[in-house]
Parts: C-alpha cells; structure tokens; sequence
C-alpha cells in the first residue's frame, strides 16, 4: 500500500520518539530503486525518511454510517 500527502498515518518505529503516535504525511519521496519515502509531521515535531512498513493508515470515519 502506498500513502499520499496529507494521509493520516501511525508510526510504527521501536528507535523513534514518535513510535505509535499519529501524524500526517507532508512529503512523499522516490528513491532511486522505485521505493518511497514519507515525511510524517507530528504535533511536537517531524520524522523524514519513513518507509511504507513502518506506517499504518488511519481509516477516515467520514465513511461510517452513524446508527
């Protein structure tokens, strides 16, 4: 799964003081091997070079139907 800009997103990195906290994705980056690479802005900061395994999107509940 690939992530666009402004995709709210969890980061999953056990050496990163942002592990597990929410962000939004502000740079979307290509490496030379056709990878990407992802900026993720946080509240108290930003953490560059992210790649798609270390993120979980978070589902928009825009889409739910209120009961």
């Amino acid at each position: 799964m690939s992530f666009e800009e402004d995709d709210t997103v969890i980061l999953h990195d056990e050496h990163s003081e942002h592990d597990g906290e929410e962000g939004t994705i502000t740079q979307v980056m290509e490496t030379m091997f056709g990878d990407a690479n992802y900026t993720v802005s946080f509240e108290d900061g930003q953490e560059p070079g992210l790649s798609e395994d270390q993120l979980e999107l978070v589902e928009d509940d825009e889409d739910e139907d209120e009961e």
